[in-house]
C-alpha cells in the first residue's frame, strides 16, 4: 500500500514532467516492458506455442490486434501527459519485426513515425529487446546486438561447461547515434529472470557486459552520452546495478567511471514499477552515464523532472492497473479469463534529457 500511495502522489505531480523548468530542447527517452508481444504465427525453431491459435492462450488475430491497440494507448498516454511522443523508446518482450511493424502502424502512435532497431535474437521463447526512435530527433550511425557470453568474467556462475553452452538468453541492443547533434548510445536490455537458483550470477554478468562496452565506448568517443535501459530482471540496489554495473544514487557520486541510477532513490522512497506476490519492485531501470549528470552548458543533461528531485517517471494511469480483487492497484496485464484486457504486468518508465542552462 506504500508504494501505491507514493504512486499517487508521483502521478499527481508528474504531469509538469517535460515543460516545466526545462526550457530549450527536451526529448523523452523511456523503456517498455510490453509482456508478450507475439503474433499469431509460429516462428520456426522457437517456442512460442502458447501464442498460437491453438496454443494455451489461444491466440487468435482478435486478441493480436487488441494487445496491439492496449500498448499504443500507453504510449500515446505518456505523449498526451508530456505533449510530446518519445525520442527514444526500448522495448522488450516483442517476438520479432513484424510485431513492433504493427505496433508503430497503430493509429494512436503512427503520426510519432517511430523507426525500429531489432536483431533476432537466441531467447528460446524468442522474445527479443529492441529500439523505437524519432529520425527526426535521433539519427542512427550504428547498431549491435551484444550475444551473452561467459568469457572475460570473473564471476563465479556456479555452472558446468555444458551448462553454460545450453544456456540461452537474450542479447543486448546497443544503438549509437546522434540526437540532436550529440553523440548518443542506447543499451536495451532485458537480463536473465529470476527463476533457478543460479540466476543472480547471470544478471550480474549482463550488468558487467552493459559495463565493458560502455567504457569502451567512452574511450573509443570521448564526450559521448550512454543510456543503458531495460527489465534488468533486479532491483536499482541489486549487485547487478550497484556493482557490476557501478550505479550510483547520488549524481554527486558519479565519476567517469561510474553511472547514475536515478530508480535507487525512488525504490528507497517507496515507488515501484511491477508487483510480485503483493512486493514492489522496480526492474525498469534506466541509468546514465557521467556525460549526461555533468555536461558543459547548452548541452543535453538529465533533468529532475517531479518536484526537482527525481530524475525519473515510473508512468501509470488508473486505466492501466486492476481496479479491484486480489491484485487491486497493480500493473493490469495483458490475458484475463475473458481475453486481452490489460496492457502489462511493467508500467514503462523513462528520463528527460534537455539542454543545460
Amino acid at each position: 500500500m506504500k508504494r501505491f500511495i507514493y504512486s499517487l502522489i508521483f502521478l499527481a505531480v508528474a504531469v509538469t514532467a517535460v515543460h516545466a523548468g526545462t526550457p530549450g530542447r527536451s526529448y523523452i527517452l523511456g523503456f517498455y516492458n510490453l509482456e508478450n508481444l507475439f503474433d499469431t504465427y509460429h516462428d520456426e525453431g522457437k517456442n512460442d506455442n502458447e501464442y498460437l491459435p491453438d496454443g494455451a492462450n489461444q491466440w487468435t488475430e482478435v486478441k493480436y490486434a487488441k494487445k496491439l491497440h492496449n500498448m499504443a494507448v500507453v504510449i500515446r498516454a505518456m505523449a498526451d501527459e508530456n505533449k510530446a511522443f518519445h525520442s527514444v523508446l526500448g522495448v522488450s518482450e516483442i517476438e520479432n519485426r513484424h510485431v513492433l511493424e504493427d505496433l508503430v502502424s497503430q493509429p494512436e502512435i503512427a503520426k510519432a513515425n517511430f523507426q525500429i532497431v531489432h536483431y533476432d535474437g537466441p531467447d528460446r521463447r524468442g522474445v527479443d529487446v529492441a529500439l523505437l526512435y524519432r529520425p527526426e530527433h535521433f539519427k542512427v550511425i550504428e547498431s549491435q546486438s551484444i550475444p551473452f557470453t561467459f568469457e572475460g568474467s570473473s564471476i563465479d556462475f556456479g555452472m558446468t561447461a555444458e551448462e553454460k553452452d545450453y544456456f540461452r538468453t537474450r542479447d543486448i541492443l546497443m544503438v549509437r547515434g546522434l540526437l540532436d547533434g550529440e553523440m548518443f548510445a542506447f543499451f536495451v536490455a532485458h537480463l536473465p529472470s529470476r527463476l533457478g537458483g543460479k540466476s543472480s550470477a547471470l544478471r550480474d554478468r549482463g550488468g558487467e557486459i552493459i559495463y565493458q562496452r560502455s567504457m569502451e565506448l567512452m574511450r573509443d568517443f570521448p564526450g559521448i552520452k550512454i543510456v543503458a535501459m531495460g527489465d534488468m530482471n533486479d532491483n536499482p540496489t541489486d549487485a547487478s546495478m550497484t556493482k557490476y554495473v557501478n550505479a550510483k544514487e547520488k549524481i554527486s557520486d558519479v565519476g567517469p567511471e561510474n553511472f547514475f541510477s536515478p530508480f535507487i532513490s525512488m525504490y528507497k522512497a517507496g515507488y515501484g514499477s511491477l508487483a510480485y506476490r503483493g512486493v514492489w519492485s522496480i526492474f525498469d531501470i534506466i541509468i546514465v552515464n557521467s556525460n549526461l549528470c555533468d555536461p558543459p552548458k547548452g548541452t543535453l543533461a538529465i533533468m529532475p523532472i517531479v518536484n526537482k528531485k527525481y530524475y525519473a517517471r515510473i508512468f501509470h494511469q488508473p486505466f492501466m492497473a486492476n481496479q479491484g480483487g486480489q491484485y487491486k492497484d497493480t500493473p493490469k496485464r495483458t490475458l484475463a479469463d475473458t481475453g486481452v484486457e490489460g496492457y502489462s504486468d511493467h508500467y514503462p518508465t523513462y528520463i528527460v534529457v534537455s539542454n543545460k542552462k
